[in-house]
């Protein structure tokens, strides 16, 4: 049910525009408010898919009651409605955050065009929220240790900064969830994140892959492609096992940051990009460079911020929430009821060494679940666990 408020300080018009729309749709919930001190009350105590506000009222005109009720909810839908219309006020209105603008007497098309548009809005509004919710979900660090708590710390300083990181930390340990956690929360959260693996392009693809070419450029480049870094713009590029890349491409992704350019295989012109870069690896990047596979000039363009993600044995505090965390969500999964585990479980599970940190934890957790009894115990864990 989509709940509307028509701020109206005549009473024939607010009559006629609750009729309006109580005829369009059933759904609607009207309510009204006689001017814009009532209105901006209401708005603050009650939440609105759309606000109906005329402009020339007693007390607090309809102006005011735009910029207020922006600062409680910016992303409240408000159509302004006056008898005085001009283009003017139009343009002022439109450029504080109004969803629209209609002059009296309205148009009835237009007015419920108008309304029906504006509730879209506000629902896929609704939806992205929802979804970044389950987004933000799927990425959450679980765990309250010391060592992963400061990895957390850094993230929220770190997250609305455009600074580069470079994450470090043995394989598993989670250091995709670190860069998906400090796009989460940026400024860039509205603009892609893309993920590249290093390590899984072949070195003679990596440089297309990264900065695109154009038709003709090699063999199989039938048609031009966008690159990593185009389809990143404005938002942030995620280099995964940054240790792998070829030193062509260390090259050119060093020009990146630097200039702020790339250019696609096989051209001549530079394209303008603006994309935040968090790497990481799981490799000593300064033994790479004493060994001469990587550059030191890109490792200090890469490490302005360092998070290193602590192993699991690093850790073993926030095995037990891990394990509870694992079972749950494998259980969502596979649609059946959540297994418990027994303390003696929970405790040799905590006692192991974890080699493949968090991945494998959860792989065993799967592993147990599917194998073992109703409620896991230790037996399950010396029969199934095998380390």
């Amino acid at each position: 049910m989509s709940k509307i408020l028509i701020i109206e300080d005549e009473e024939a018009i607010r009559r006629v525009l609750v009729s309006i729309l109580s005829e369009e749709n059933e759904s609607y919930q009207v309510e009204v408010a006689e001017d814009g001190v009532v209105g901006l009350e209401k708005i603050k105590n009650n939440d609105y898919d759309l606000v109906l506000c005329d402009i020339k009222m007693p007390r607090m005109d309809g102006v005011e009651l735009l910029e207020a009720a922006k600062k409680i909810d910016s992303e409240l839908p408000i159509v302004m409605i006056s008898g005085h219309g001009d283009m003017e006020t139009a343009i002022n209105t439109m450029r504080l955050g109004a969803f629209d603008y209609i002059s009296k007497p309205p148009d009835l098309n237009r007015l419920l065009n108008t309304v029906r548009n504006a509730l879209d809005k506000k629902k896929l509004v609704v939806e992205n929220k929802i979804l970044k919710k389950k987004v933000s979900k799927k990425h959450e660090i679980i765990g309250n240790s010391e060592s992963i708590n400061q990895v957390k710390v850094m993230i929220e300083k770190v997250a609305k900064t455009d600074a580069r990181v470079l994450i470090t930390g043995p394989n598993g340990t989670g250091k995709e969830l670190v860069a998906h956690q400090l796009h989460n929360k940026s400024d860039r959260s509205n603009a892609p994140m893309v993920e590249v693996n290093c390590a899984a392009i072949p070195t003679e693809l990596i440089e297309s892959e990264l900065f695109g070419h154009v038709k003709g450029a090699f063999t199989s480049a039938v048609k031009d492609r966008l690159g990593k870094f185009e389809v990143a713009n404005k938002g942030t590029i995620f280099l995964d096992e940054i240790g792998d890349m070829s030193l062509s491409a260390q090259a050119k992704v060093l020009r990146a940051l630097q200039e702020g350019v790339i250019t696609r295989v096989g051209a001549d012109n530079d394209i303008k990009i603006d994309v935040r870069v968090i790497a990481a690896t799981n490799k000593n990047l300064k033994t790479e460079i004493a060994e001469g596979r990587f550059r030191e000039d890109l490792y200090h363009r890469l490490a302005v911020i360092l998070i290193n993600v602590p192993s699991l044995n690093d850790r073993r505090e926030d095995i037990p929430v891990l394990i509870e965390h694992f079972a749950t969500q494998i259980a969502a999964e596979q649609g059946n009821a959540v297994k418990h585990f027994s303390n003696d479980a929970v405790n040799l599970l905590a006692a192991y060494d974890w080699t493949g940190n968090i991945r494998e934890l959860r792989n065993v957790v799967e592993r147990l679940i599917i194998l073992g009894g109703n409620e896991i115990s230790e037996s399950d864990v010396k029969a199934f666990a095998s380390k």
